[in-house]
């Protein structure tokens, strides 16, 4: 057991500090995208796991009703392997920190996502307001999957939720030509397909509650930027790179989208990368990276039940 719980302590360590610190430096990602998400993600669950894996053993060995539920279809040689009669100090004192960290984790969790639904209700009641009135009997149009707005200032987003819907403005639709338009449509409908707006919320919970761990606040920055990146490459995979610049430059044009400041360079950078498209991966290495990151979650899986399994064998 404590073997375990050491090794599950140094992969957390390792994929929490050094492995994102050397990934946010990595280039790579700004080609794929949706393969640096899913490293990411990858890298999360990892940790994840190790806390979780390590909470289960470190309780089994500190507590006797959690070792009778855990333990209970086991033989008892595999229960032997775990050396479970006595916990050190240490250990007991890991499991309770574990213990806290899940119970602040599902806190910071349910508060995001209770967050999340009262924004997307405050912002519901505001489109409510601002959407024209309909004769009787088409005001179901303004709850359908496009809603024009009529307002001078061009904007367009998707709004998540039940019913999803795509939210586009007379501006946009006067300053937008038809190929620009249906780029950003593309644009937002790859966010809509992709479920970003969970990987959001899971990147911001995991960062407001543990600030200082390098790999939830480098997971929170990466995901903004990513998520964006790959909906880029969306919607220039069917309307072309230059439309799709084109319509991010006439959509943020009153934002500042050339300036220098910190807040709109992201979308210089995207600008920059519709207009020079780095080359992508190799299909070869994006399916390496791939398998490579989906086996990673499964390595403290492996330390726990190794030696039940050595056990058994």
């Amino acid at each position: 057991m404590t073997l375990c719980l050491l090794l599950l302590s140094a992969v957390a360590v390792a994929a929490a500090v050094p492995v994102p610190r050397a990934l946010t430096r990595a280039a790579w990602p700004e080609r794929e995208p949706v393969v640096g998400l899913w490293v990411w993600q990858c890298l999360v669950a990892t940790v994840l796991l190790c806390c979780l894996t390590a909470l289960v053993l470190g309780a089994a060995a500190v507590f006797h009703t959690v070792r009778d539920h855990v333990f209970a279809p086991a033989p008892p040689a595999v229960t032997a392997a775990y050396d479970l009669s006595a916990a050190p100090v240490w250990a007991v004192t890991l499991t309770l920190l574990l213990a806290a960290g899940a119970g602040w984790t599902t806190a910071m969790l349910a508060r995001e996502l209770v967050e999340a639904r009262r924004r997307r209700g405050a912002a519901r009641a505001h489109l409510r307001e601002r959407a024209p009135d309909l004769p009787a009997g088409l005001g179901a149009l303004t709850r359908g999957p496009l809603l024009v707005l009529e307002d001078e200032y061009p904007d367009a987003w998707w709004m998540p939720g039940s019913p999803a819907q795509l939210i586009v403005t007379t501006g946009a639709l006067h300053r937008l030509t038809d190929h620009q338009l249906d780029a950003v449509l593309t644009h937002e409908r790859g966010h809509a397909r992709a479920r970003h707006d969970w990987l959001l919320h899971l990147s911001t919970a995991l960062a407001t509650g543990f600030p200082r761990v390098p790999l939830f606040a480098h997971f929170c920055d990466q995901t903004h930027r990513l998520v964006e990146l790959a909906a880029d490459d969306t919607a220039s995979r069917r309307c072309g790179h230059l439309t799709t610049a084109l319509a991010l430059i006439s959509l943020n044009q009153h934002r500042g989208v050339l300036s220098c400041a910190s807040s709109h360079r992201l979308l210089g950078e995207r600008v920059d990368r519709l207009l020079e498209p780095p080359p992508r991966l190799l299909r070869r290495q994006r399916a390496l990276t791939t398998a490579m990151a989906t086996l990673v979650p499964l390595l403290p899986l492996l330390i726990v039940f190794g030696p039940g399994l050595s056990a058994l064998a």
